[in-house]
């Protein structure tokens, strides 16, 4: 990535990002939403969507702001729609979960600002969909890991499209039959879309650059590789088919389902053995920390996966355990591993990029302290397969004692990158050299760098 161009708006995304993650925490150990609360109930739906929309969404657009360039070897295009698209999504946000606190009684704000959100959502990320269908069009014909990328964007939209449609019916402002249907039967359908697909298949595609630039590895496109892709497209494919069959009230949505479910389990075997082979073909003798924290993160995956598809787990307690895992073990786990990273990374590029070739500048790695580090990983995922546990088995309060251990873990790592961004394990001797740029927190650069 020498030389490449640096998104103004990615530290803000992942800035927002965190705040979000510490928040979503915070409600857990505070006893507010599942377990507390049925996994239906308007806290659970906070909840939800505070780690869903303003975590997990808001890191994995700033990432792909960033990276998508990368993996297209081109520009990004309508770059400025990356500022009102945070924005909007922020905003969006904040008046869904307003809706969802009304819904719950807890306050007599209205419900209509419940749509609202939905639509400002839609915007959000509409905005973000744009940015990225037309960096991916004009590079046609697209690489593998851009192949993953456009399949999570089309996930996105599918997922957001429902989503909008349940804040209609909920808040009350559409009686539609149609509408109701979905709300009554396409929850699960909802969140496949978003956490499945929009989330997951992007990360997966992603990861295959990341991993091979980071262990420098040969980028090689291996026939498994492609079959992971066709083999989760498929998979959405059925969703969407299954969508269809809640709104027309035709039987087949379980069948389509369940299918779908199983054309996943197929994809993470196989993804899971490309990971390992990235990884025996490295050049890079000694994994940095982000790809071993990363390991627990691709195992949480499968058994994820292998756990949603038994269908005496899925059920009850067991489908919340395995969505925990899911999004703390997968997703959460993967992104705090990468962002260790990526937020070095592009660091360094910012602030030594300008100089390179005038004098002595420090490595990316002295930007980090990884044996700090490493402990406060193992301490996260120790803390999420407790808690995983603790819902499976439905002790509440331990459950929320685990939250709070990998809360500091989070916590803690989030100083590491606040570390790495304000340069403080930089070496005084090279820390400052002549020409070099200060980087801000998280406040965009003035103009974009190269």
């Amino acid at each position: 990535m020498q030389g490449a161009t640096l998104s103004r708006w990615t530290m803000a995304y992942f800035a927002a990002a965190c705040l979000m993650l510490l928040a979503g925490q915070g409600l857990m150990v505070a006893g507010y939403g599942y377990p507390a609360a049925d996994i239906a109930a308007p806290e659970t739906l906070v909840l939800v969507h505070v780690l869903a929309i303003g975590w997990l969404s808001l890191l994995m657009a700033g990432a792909l702001l960033q990276f998508v360039p990368v993996l297209v070897a081109r520009p990004l295009s309508a770059a400025p729609l990356a500022a009102p698209a945070l924005a909007l999504l922020l905003a969006g946000l904040g008046f869904l979960i307003a809706g969802f606190v009304a819904l719950s009684g807890a306050t007599d704000l209205p419900l209509f600002f419940m749509p609202l959100g939905g639509a400002f959502l839609g915007l959000g990320f509409g905005f973000v969909a744009i940015i990225l269908a037309a960096t991916l069009f004009a590079a046609r014909p697209l690489p593998l890991p851009a192949c993953f990328v456009a399949t999570g964007v089309v996930a996105l939209l599918g997922a957001i499209l429902l989503g909008a449609a349940f804040t209609l019916v909920l808040s009350g402002v559409s009686g539609n039959p149609f509408l109701a249907r979905l709300v009554a039967g396409g929850v699960e359908l909802h969140a496949v879309l978003g956490l499945g697909g929009w989330l997951s298949v992007t990360a997966a595609g992603v990861s295959y650059r990341l991993l091979s630039m980071f262990l420098l590895s040969p980028e090689t496109e291996r026939p498994t590789s492609r079959a992971v892709w066709w083999v989760v497209s498929l998979a959405i494919g059925l969703v969407v088919a299954a969508v269809a069959t809640v709104l027309l009230a035709v039987p087949g949505k379980d069948v389509l389902f369940v299918a779908a479910l199983l054309l996943t389990l197929a994809a993470g075997v196989l993804y899971s053995g490309d990971v390992r082979q990235i990884y025996r073909a490295r050049r890079r003798r000694q994994a940095e920390l982000n790809i071993r924290a990363s390991f627990p993160a691709f195992a949480a995956l499968l058994l994820s996966i292998v756990f949603v598809n038994i269908p005496i787990v899925r059920t009850g307690e067991g489908v919340a355990a395995i969505t925990y895992l899911f999004v703390f073990g997968w997703l959460t786990g993967l992104g705090l591993a990468q962002l260790y990273k990526i937020v070095a990374f592009l660091t360094w590029l910012e602030a030594y990029g300008p100089v390179l070739g005038r004098g002595p500048v420090p490595r990316v790695q002295d930007l980090v302290d990884e044996r700090q580090a490493a402990v406060w990983f193992v301490l996260y995922y120790g803390a999420v397969a407790a808690a995983t546990l603790a819902l499976f088995w439905g002790h509440a309060a331990f459950f929320r004692a685990m939250v709070l251990l990998q809360t500091v873990a989070t916590l803690v790592l989030m100083r590491e990158f606040v570390r790495a961004r304000r340069l403080s394990a930089v070496p005084a001797a090279t820390r400052a050299p002549a020409g070099f740029v200060r980087p801000h927190l998280f406040c965009p650069p003035s103009a974009s760098r190269r």
